[in-house]
């Protein structure tokens, strides 16, 4: 018999995800399965057990993209391989969306029995392991900010409503940016490393422009409006996927060297990171295996 880790996060999106929990170990089991199933309790649970995790031929997360985010970040430094099946059961699901996943419980969980290996390159944030998307400024805060209640009442909706309460207060970022390609050094109110068509629900970027597993990430830099033309401006471009405008940067990179000298707190994958003067942003080339529909 084959052993599977099932690391679930009772918590994620509306709580839906442990009422199938039986049915989804028959499911498993009908593929030749064994699941050990570990319920997360608080930060750094799913990392704890991922890493435990050693004797695994699979490991299945269940909940949203920072339970992911544990469980990679926990994979990765133990050193193994284990292909890793994800159910999306969060509030938005940014990377679960990226990867054209069902938000179907049971649909998901056949998918990762049916499914191929999609291999995908992992972020980095001063040697911290982050799935897809590592940000600061403007609506970032929104995203581990949101009272777990309300994103279990609202959903995604919470996010937005939480952003909102940012926008009085929106300060422009001093921000100094070194990539291989170019530097870039303004004010801004917002900046993401990203490896993904969509981040936290609201910022979509064009397919055609994010591979999952070229060694890169897309950086964008949006400057802080003066006005309500150029507020105009920067909401055709990303609505548009469109960047020419010099209210935003935006290219394709493998490192991105960062002083802040404000200190900005970021978000990585949803997960609060506490703001530093130096930032290295890096990629950490096909490190994940995703078993995924085909």
């Amino acid at each position: 018999m084959k052993k599977l880790y099932l690391i679930m996060n009772p918590l994620a999106g509306v709580k839906k995800a442990s009422r199938h929990l039986t049915r989804l170990c028959c499911l498993f089991a009908e593929q030749g399965y064994v699941s050990t199933v570990c319920m997360t309790r608080r930060s750094g649970d799913g990392a704890r057990y991922a890493r435990a995790a050693a004797d695994a031929d699979l490991i299945v997360c269940i909940g949203g993209d920072g339970t992911l985010n544990e469980v990679v970040a926990g994979l990765l430094a133990s050193g193994q391989k284990t292909p890793i099946g994800y159910i999306p059961a969060g509030s938005t699901n940014d990377f679960g969306a990226n990867l054209g996943l069902s938000r179907d419980i049971i649909r998901a969980a056949r998918d990762i029995m049916e499914g191929s290996e999609k291999i995908v390159d992992a972020g980095c944030f001063n040697g911290r392991t982050f799935c897809y998307v590592a940000s600061c400024g403007v609506f970032t805060r929104a995203s581990y900010a949101a009272p777990q209640a309300m994103k279990n009442t609202f959903g995604h909706l919470a996010y937005v409503l939480e952003g909102l309460r940012e926008v009085p207060n929106i300060k422009p970022l001093r921000l100094r940016v070194e990539t291989d390609e170019a530097v870039f050094e303004d004010e801004y109110v917002f900046c993401s490393f990203s490896n993904s068509t969509t981040v936290a629900g609201l910022l979509t970027l064009d397919p055609e422009l994010v591979q999952l597993d070229d060694g890169k990430f897309e950086l964008m830099l949006i400057r802080k409006p003066e006005n309500a033309i150029q507020l105009g401006q920067i909401i055709i471009a990303l609505n548009s996927g469109v960047y020419h405008t010099d209210l935003i940067r935006f290219c394709s990179t493998a490192r991105a060297v960062i002083w802040a000298p404000d200190r900005p707190d970021w978000t990585l994958d949803g997960e609060y990171a506490e703001g530093q003067e130096n930032v290295t942003l890096g990629v950490q080339p096909q490190a994940v295996r995703l078993l995924v529909k085909e």
